[in-house]
């Protein structure tokens, strides 16, 4: 059972934008010239970009290092450069269930294993 202190302190850790570095075969520059971020800063509802579209959603991270993510959604426009990465994101986004914070960085796993890894957007 988690209590009042260890949901702040996950909130205090997750809630940055992080920035995407590591997703499937795609390479870091790629994703970094796209800006492809996942922003966590807000608590009402969170956001991500992979270069075109604005997704939305909401999530529970939860003490244990499991999280739930619901209500995930995009604008629909097309962006010809960015439309492969959005649609990856978009199908294994919803399949994590795991999250790992070490140091500046956060990993979200699925339960077969892929995973997705951010750095921190503000750290240097």
């Amino acid at each position: 059972m988690l209590n009042c202190s260890s949901r702040n302190q996950v909130s205090e850790q997750i809630n940055r934008k992080w920035m995407l570095i590591e997703f499937q075969d795609y390479t870091k520059d790629f994703l970094m010239k796209k800006g492809a971020n996942l922003d966590l800063s807000t608590r009402d509802q969170y956001g991500a970009n992979m270069g075109c579209n604005r997704i939305f959603m909401k999530a529970d991270f939860k003490g244990d290092g499991t999280v739930a993510f619901s209500g995930i959604g995009s604008t629909m426009m097309y962006c010809q450069d960015a439309m492969k990465l959005e649609e990856a994101f978009g199908k294994a986004f919803p399949t994590m269930v795991h999250y790992k914070i070490e140091g500046h960085f956060l990993t979200l796993k699925s339960k077969d294993g892929s995973s997705m890894k951010f750095v921190a957007a503000d750290w240097d």
